[in-house]
């Protein structure tokens, strides 16, 4: 021994040596300078254990690198020890350091530790390196709570978990070169505050599996907003962490939305239940009210004996009893039944069978409520699921995804023929099974296990060479997994395998399970777990009555890809363990179904698998050793169906007619004694209580029986007051108002009426038996406090059948108000359910005890994708620290940031006005009918009120901060914009299942982004437009509300008015219905879009509509009966190819198209109709599509009129080239006609406008006009041809009341042109400048000599001397050519006593000019910019304005005139009329010049 110490000495000496000569220290002196040394280092070698280390006690730095060191040891002499490398050594465990208390730095890397251990101690650690490693597991770093750096790159670690939540300080976290494949273990890194670089893919180690998922980066940048460095990336910027903010954001919407798709689908589902269960009630329940009502009747009769004996002796003394007049008589039946003991017994026999056939009748209603709870429950039970799944897909960044299989999909029928091809009848036909129907399929996408999977395969198959593609291929199953029906979380399993894949073989053992993976291509093997359990609960509940026999109904089944590799037999008797068959990948066994005995017959834990040689292999189990070789792909749900399912395939057979019971109850309602039917009492008196209750006097009465009647009031009962029992069934009451002060009263009947409320019952101090079955009950809470007050002693309650708000808590409410109870709906009430009504009703008030364990004092919301509400978020997962018992601060009210007071049982929100720093609050499922005492809570961010009472918004104006506001599932019937307008923050709102008819008020809050408003009441699609204001909304839900369902095409027409809009009840806004929405709906003026403009929808109050340059394509003023006060409309700068819906406004009477594309007056239909029959079915008379105003082949006759109101029009500039096109002959009151600035080539389609008077064809493309241009225009007064391309002047002969022309800028060339005039006897004024014929101005002389009337030529005045002048130049005829047309001389001619022929242009202002067309409306295409637009729309009267004359500028082109006149066309800013005396006076320039206002 002292031999072997001798030669460690010597070693240590040489390590010293070794030691010292690396370090440049005198190993001869090492006792006098040891002490002043403070770093050490040694490389490569010569160093193979830590030794003499007591020489230098002053050691801070001690560096080793590349030796052959085990373990570290040797540091108990180096307390002042702050730095230490181990390095590229092959330590295998941490140790040695439990005196180096001062350690601050520490590399271990490049080693082969497999444990993080004996750190406790290190408390002043800052810096840790462990990268290189074998280390597993993130552990033994709780007491570092000083460490700011960790490497653990390149270890074998797959989670993080919390380990690393005491490590507060940490800043600097190295992960790369791990496992970590979730981003849920990423979360978990949000704790560390302080955390600024973090590595997870080092450019030199690997990445994690993690790295390479989708939307990695966002994740964590959204987690840890602090984070400066993500992989070596700088990631400081703003923009960066915007992007992954709003990134997040939207997913965390759209996932939102997508939950609240699933949980209305729940509601449909449950509706749908509801309306099945109530039809399938309807068949017992009237079975059930016959014998009732019949029972009831013997029931009465019965219980008249005594008192008939007494009322017969009685008018047999005195002969003075009659009948009352309308009372029922049963004297007659009452005495033969009290003289008759076997009639008697027959109705007590009746009695009896009528009771017994109650009894199947009852079982069926049980039956049927059975049937809906489990569809239901079902139901539910598919919304959780999907709800899991959407939750699992927002956390995991959308790399997991659970798509929905329809028929349509080449999976899903893949799916579901695998499992119908793996399903034996022969398997199941014991338990009576027929079949299976799938009812879901749900495929599974989980990035992080399919890469797992794949590169686990690749490696298995690189290490077997001999592994060929074909046999890799047939080593590739599709396998079924049931998950363990004994663990009771079956849920949980699933989604931790669609998650995370399935366990590994020691997590199995560590929770007593087989340690592989079982396995099976056979539904009934996977299956038989699951039945045996299910069937094995069903024979320990036998309380529980059940109308499905099949206990195991409903299933759900893993479908896994599967590498089963090198698979050997499974040995007789031995588990299926890893170290038994160390070659193999699975091992299998088969099973033998045919040989399986019945579950009866084995025992009850058993399930032991049968083989046998007989087996086919398609029935085998397989246990697969390797969790990384099953991949689950799908999910099926589906369900078992029965023979009788088969039999009777509506809901398992519920609501098939059960003929034989209605035969039974035909034969007891018809046995002996009939009751023969009694007329109905109406009302009651004092005579005829007395005849009912067979009394003589109103005091006797203790027993009355009223049932079956039509009593709907019980006037002065209350003076009976002996009145014990009373009976009131079957009768039409909706209060009971009259039952009150009855000291008496011990029992009350009042089922089978219509009672809506129990308000009014009053001082009924005895009763103790109240009958409230099948009402209209529905409010418990207020209810049984009524007869919480007034009914102190009752003891016997029943309330079934009655549609009850929240039916499933109505038991507990009402058990909790009324202690006295002793049966409760036939049930006794026993103690414990009585106590704990109690304790639930008791705490319902809003404390200090209920405000200390339901409350939080953090200060931010965890950064966790999830959708539950902040206070739901932050109390469960940090309650308070206060305990009930502890002496609370003086201001720890001041502290609450969080308040959780859900499903309290809370009526009112009161003591709330000190938490004055409270951030989040929900206060779901209570009864809080007001919302109050929110006034100091300015600080409030959100705030959940779901499923109350709450009918007002009230309280909330003070909320200024408020972001989340949820009130689903209240009374609401309207949005308070007083207290919506107050909240400028409000992003998110949510009001659904409430009974909103209009949106109105919500156009104040601009800041929303999301808007869940569906099953409400809104029925008219105008509230649309009170959303278009908010321009940040994405999210709209509208589902459920009316008028989605009358709205044709409702989704494009919302799209079209919301565009920005991202989401539509649920659904994505694709890019198509955006197109679809603007080609159907864009620009259609609709009364809603009048509403919008003008800002009110008093449509009768509207005379004059405007609305320029709106890109309106189409009118839809429907019904037009709603603007019955509309004259004018200017519907200039659009986009309008025909009147469209114009042509139905009833009282138009000016109409403004210009600048639009006009085509005609209707529609233009793009291919004729060869079927006029058809033509006149789709609208009647309108002559829709008719292009031609000349009748064709086969026409009866003309148009019919349109638009009989309608006196002036206004179309210039629509690009017409066809007048015939736009049917003008069709608006037969027509007075003025304005087409200038068109391309119009010839004058036609006038025939049916014998009214007109003024017509305006200037700036066209006319170079003739044709015979029947004007043939009907006897009465046209102005006629305007200007700017054309005109060169004769023809057919004009018709215009014999034409007073004005006007020709200028036209191709008149020969003053032969002009002598046609001569044939319009009444012209005034003529303006033919700008003509070839004008051009030294020599046909004036010939133009007033030929036209005796003319006034006005070419805008210059015809005065006397000219008129004398040019009659003696005609005389004169030396003056002129000698041939017929030829041009006057050019020399001016000069006679005595004149003034000269054309002495200069006279402009014409201030005169009055006899003739002329007088009209209201402006003369400008375009209407000028001064206009008032408040008088545009105005509808109060003014004084009429006088306005001065003006002669129309030539050049100018006035569309609208003035009748100064009385009776005339005017403008007075309300009404125009137009009318045409026989004397008019020109007055088309009125406000001097200027168009007159609209």
């Amino acid at each position: 021994m002292m031999q072997s110490e001798k030669q460690k000495h010597r070693g240590d000496e040489e390590v010293v040596k070794e030691l010292c000569l690396a370090n440049g220290v005198s190993y001869e002196n090492i006792a006098q300078v040891g002490s002043k040394v403070s770093s050490l280092e040694i490389f490569f070698s010569g160093f193979p254990r830590m030794a003499g280390l007591s020489f230098f006690p002053r050691l801070c730095q001690f560096t080793i690198l590349g030796q052959d060191i085990k373990r570290i040891e040797g540091l108990e002499c180096c307390p002042a020890l702050r730095e230490l490398w181990v390095v590229q050594c092959h330590l295998t465990e941490i140790s040695g350091l439990q005196n180096c208390l001062q350690l601050e730095k520490l590399y271990l890397y490049d080693n082969q530790i497999c444990e993080i251990t004996n750190l406790e101690l290190q408390i002043n650690l800052e810096v840790l390196w462990l990268n290189n490693n074998c280390i597993t597991q993130i552990q033994g770093l709780n007491a570092l709570q000083n460490l700011k750096e960790l490497n653990l790159a390149d270890n074998n670690i797959e989670k993080i978990g919390h380990s690393l939540d005491p490590n507060v300080s940490l800043q600097n976290l190295n992960l790369s070169g791990n496992k970590i494949s979730s981003f849920k273990e990423l979360t978990l890194l949000a704790c560390l505050p302080h955390l600024r670089e973090l590595a997870l893919k080092d450019p030199t180690s690997t990445s994690n599996p993690v790295c390479l998922l989708c939307n990695y980066a966002t994740h964590v940048l959204y987690h840890i907003p602090g984070l400066q460095r993500l992989d070596t990336y700088d990631v400081l910027s703003k923009q960066v962490k915007e992007a992954a903010e709003s990134t997040v954001m939207k997913k965390t919407m759209y996932y939102n939305m997508r939950v609240r798709t699933a949980q209305r689908n729940l509601a449909e589902v449950r509706l749908s239940l509801m309306e099945r269960k109530k039809a399938m009630l309807q068949l017992p329940g009237d079975c059930i009210r016959t014998l009732n009502h019949t029972l009831k009747s013997l029931e009465g009769e019965l219980s008249k004996v005594p008192a008939g004996c007494k009322k017969s002796a009685a008018a047999s003394e005195d002969g003075s009893t009659r009948p009352v007049e309308g009372s029922i008589d049963r004297s007659d039946q009452t005495a033969d039944i009290s003289r008759d003991p076997a009639v008697e017994r027959k109705i007590l026999g009746k009695i009896d069978a009528l009771r017994e056939r109650l009894v199947p009748w009852t079982r069926r209603l049980d039956e049927i409520e059975a049937w809906y709870e489990r569809g239901l429950t079902q139901a539910t039970h598919m919304m959780e699921y999907t709800v899991q799944f959407l939750l699992m897909e927002l956390e995991s960044v959308g790399n997991i995804r659970l798509e929905e299989g329809c028929s349509t999909d080449p999976w899903f029928t893949s799916c579901c023929d695998l499992l119908h091809s793996r399903f034996s009848h022969s398997d199941f036909k014991v338990r009576s099974i027929a079949g299976i129907k799938i009812n879901r399929v749900i495929r599974i996408h989980n990035s992080a296990l399919r890469l797992r999977f794949e590169d686990k395969l690749h490696t298995l198959l690189a290490s077997e060479e001999s592994i060929s593609s074909q046999n890799y291929r047939r080593r590739l199953e599709y396998l079924f997994y049931i998950a363990d029906p004994e663990t009771n979380s079956e849920r949980e399993e699933i989604l931790r395998i669609l998650e995370e894949g399935f366990r590994t073989t020691q997590r199995n053992k560590a929770l007593d399970r087989e340690g592989a993976i079982p396995l099976s291509n056979s539904l009934s093997v996977a299956e038989q777990p699951r039945i045996e359990h299910a069937q094995r609960q069903a024979s320990q509940d036998e309380s529980k009555h059940s109308a499905d026999a099949i206990h195991f109904r409903h299933g759900q089944i893993i479908v896994s890809k599967v590498f089963v590799g090198h698979s050997v037999p499974l040995r007789e008797g031995e588990p299926p363990d890893r170290s038994r068959y160390p070659k193999a990948c699975s091992v299998y066994r088969n099973v033998d179904t045919k040989h399986r005995t019945a579950p009866s017959e084995e025992r009850p834990n058993s399930t032991k698998a049968h083989t046998g040689p007989e087996c086919s292999p398609r029935r085998r189990q397989w246990f697969v050793f390797d969790h990384e070789l099953v991949l689950p792909e799908y999910i099926i749900y589906f369900e078992y169906i029965t023979t009788g399912d088969q039999e009777q395939p509506h809901c398992e057979g519920i609501d098939d007619t059960p003929s034989n019971d209605i035969i039974l109850d035909r034969e007891v309602l018809n046995m002996e004694p009939v009751l023969k039917p009694q007329p109905r009492l109406l009302s009651l008196d004092d005579k005829i209580l007395l005849n009912v209750a067979r009394a003589n006097v109103l005091s006797q009465i203790t027993v009355l029986n009223l049932h079956g009647n039509s009593l709907r009031k019980l006037k002065e009962i209350s003076r009976l007051t002996a009145l014990r029992h009373l009976t009131i069934s079957f009768n039409e009451f909706t209060h009971l108002d009259d039952i009150s002060h009855m000291p008496n009263l011990t029992f009350l009947d009042a089922s089978y009426n219509r009672l809506v409320t129990l308000e009014g019952l009053r001082r009924l101090g005895q009763l103790q038996q109240l009958d409230l079955r099948w009402n209209k009950l529905t409010k418990a809470r207020e209810d049984t406090a009524v007869l919480r007050k007034h009914t102190p002693a009752l003891l016997k309650l029943d309330t079934r059948f009655n549609p009850w708000i929240g039916s499933k808590t109505v038991r507990m409410t009402v058990l909790g108000r009324l202690t006295t109870l002793t049966h409760l709906d036939d049930v006794m009430v026993a103690e414990e359910e009585a106590a704990y009504a109690v304790l639930m009703a008791a705490g319902s008030k809003i404390n200090q005890a209920s405000l200390v364990a339901h409350s939080s004092t953090n200060s931010d919301r965890p950064r966790s994708l999830s959708l539950l509400s902040t206070a739901q978020l932050l109390c469960p997962l940090s309650p308070a620290p206060r305990g009930l018992t502890r002496e609370l601060e003086l201001d720890w009210t001041a502290k609450i940031t969080v308040l959780n007071l859900d499903s309290q049982k809370i009526s009112r929100m009161i003591n709330l006005n000190k938490l004055v720093n409270l951030r989040w609050a929900s206060f779901n499922d209570n009864d809080i009918s007001k919302v109050e005492g929110l006034d100091s809570c300015l600080k409030l961010e959100e705030l959940s009120l779901n499923n109350n009472n709450i009918s007002t918004l009230n309280g909330l104006s003070k909320l200024h901060l408020l972001n989340k506001l949820s009130v689903d599932g209240n009374q609401l019937s309207g949005l308070d914009a007083s207290a919506l307008d107050r909240l400028p923050n409000l992003s998110f709102m949510s009001v659904e299942n409430n009974c909103i008819s209009s949106v109105h008020g919500i156009q104040r809050v601009r800041s929303l982004l999301e808007l869940y408003i569906g099953n409400n009441q809104i029925s008219t699609s105008r509230d649309i437009y009170y959303l278009k204001g908010l321009t940040n909304l994405i999210i709209l839900d509208l589902y459920g509300n009316p008028f989605v369902e009358k709205l044709e095409n409702y989704r494009i027409y919302v799209v079209f008015h919301l565009p920005s809009l991202k989401a539509l009840d649920g659904i994505a806004v694709e890019v198509t219905e955006c197109e679809s929405a603007k080609d159907m709906f864009g620009g259609r003026l609709t009364p809603d879009m009048v509403a919008e403009k003008l800002g009110h929808s008093n449509y009768a109050d509207i005379a004059y509509l405007t609305l320029q340059s709106c890109s309106i394509r189409m009118v839809d003023l429907s019904p037009a009966d709603l603007f019955c006060s509309l004259c004018s409309v200017n519907l200039d700068h659009n986009s309008l190819t025909s009147f469209s819906g114009l042509v139905y406004l009833p009282n138009i009477k000016a109409l403004c198209l210009n600048y639009n594309h006009i085509e005609s007056i209707l529609p233009r239909r793009k291919a004729p109709l060869t079927n006029r029959q058809i033509l006149y079915s789709k609208v009647h008379s309108s002559g829709y599509g008719q292009q031609s105003p000349t009748k064709g082949k086969g026409e009866t006759g003309p148009l019919e009129p349109l638009m009989g109101s309608l006196e002036v029009l206004h179309l210039s500039h629509n690009g017409i080239s066809n007048m015939a096109n736009l049917q003008l002959s069709r608006l037969t009151n027509l007075k003025a006609l304005f087409l200038q600035g068109n391309e119009i080539s010839q004058v036609e389609g006038l025939e049916g406008l014998q009214q007109l008077r003024e017509l305006v064809l200037d700036r066209n493309r006319i170079k003739a006009l044709a015979d029947n241009s004007f043939t009907a225009q006897n009465v046209l007064l102005e006629l305007h041809l200007a700017e054309n391309r005109i060169r004769e002047l023809n057919h004009l002969d018709p215009l014999i009341e034409l007073r004005k022309l006007f020709l200028g800028m036209n191709k008149l060339q020969d003053i032969t042109e002009l002598d046609k005039l001569e044939a319009l006897p009444s012209l005034t004024e003529l303006s033919v400048v700008g003509n070839p014929v004008t051009k030294n101005s020599l046909h004036r002389p010939a133009m007033v000599l030929r036209l005796s009337q003319l006034q006005v030529l070419d805008e210059v005045m015809v005065t006397l001397e000219e008129r004398t002048r040019a009659e003696l130049l005609s005389a004169d005829p030396s003056t002129c050519s000698q041939c017929p047309g030829a041009s006057l001389p050019t020399t001016v001619i000069n006679l005595p006593g004149l003034l000269p022929l054309v002495p200069r242009n006279i402009a014409l202002r201030g005169m009055t000019i006899s003739g002329g067309l007088q009209s209201f409306m402006y003369g400008q295409d375009h209407p000028p910019s001064n206009v008032d637009e408040a008088q545009l729309h105005s509808t109060n009267k003014h004084k009429k304005h006088r306005h001065s004359n003006a002669v129309r500028n030539g050049q100018a082109d006035n569309t609208f005139r003035h009748v100064q006149r009385t009776g005339g066309l005017l403008h007075d800013g309300n009404r125009v009329v137009i009318t045409y005396p026989s004397q008019e006076q020109d007055s088309r320039f009125p406000n001097g010049g200027k168009p007159p206002p609209m």
